[in-house]
């Protein structure tokens, strides 16, 4: 019987891939080595913007641009407007500084909200060239949204004889300016019925900035 010897060469080599007919074909399939390389390099950050619109709920066909800005904000909750406010608080113009009530628990916390403009009776002498909000009526904003919390039937606070009583520890970070929407949140912490003592602990922000902070005493008067 005969037997034929393979050379080791090869032996140890597996088929070769079929080749393109042509040199033509072969540039057609071929990929230029830059274009490789930039795909390659280009491929991380694709990726990643991808898994991003993922995260965010966004497949991709729509661009967040194609989204008009005045579209994207909602509007502030409402729950109590300015006609309840009115009928809760003794303030008028020019000194009724809260607009809106966005969230509320009575005897508990309230978050009411200021629309700072520049027509504020204030910003003609605070300032000319600097329209600043002064910080004591910030503080007065707050202690109103604090008599949101107590002057209610559940409280058994009265509007004819309840009084912002005293601040400590008040501290302002940020100035507010015209064109701001100042948003305060005013918890009660302490309540004395016997005395009418109610204190109470403020935050002020503006678009999630903490600008002003401090603790409140309010207090109901007797005749």
């Amino acid at each position: 019987m005969e037997t034929t010897t393979v050379p080791r060469s090869a032996a140890g080599c597996r088929a070769a891939p079929a080749l393109p007919a042509t040199r033509a074909a072969a540039r057609h399939l071929a990929l230029p080595r830059r274009a490789f390389s930039a795909s390659v390099a280009a491929a991380p950050a694709r990726r990643l913007l991808a898994a991003r619109r993922a995260a965010d709920g966004d497949s991709g066909e729509t661009a967040p641009e194609a989204v008009p800005i005045e579209k994207r904000f909602p509007p502030y909750p409402s729950v109590m407007d300015i006609n309840q406010i009115r009928e809760i608080l003794p303030h008028r113009f020019p000194f009724l500084l809260v607009d809106r009530v966005i969230e509320y628990k009575a005897g508990e916390y309230a978050v009411g909200i200021k629309n700072v403009t520049i027509n504020d009776n204030f910003f003609p002498g605070h300032f000319p060239e600097r329209p600043i909000m002064p910080g004591v009526l910030m503080v007065e904003a707050m202690a109103q949204v604090g008599g949101l919390v107590m002057l209610q039937p559940e409280v058994g606070g009265s509007r004819d004889n309840f009084f912002f009583a005293g601040i400590d520890k008040v501290r302002f970070r940020k100035p507010v300016i015209a064109g701001d929407t100042l948003i305060m949140r005013m918890t009660l912490t302490k309540y004395q019925k016997k005395f009418g003592l109610a204190k109470m602990e403020g935050k002020a922000y503006v678009g999630g900035d903490l600008v002003c902070e401090g603790e409140f005493l309010l207090v109901s008067a007797t005749e």
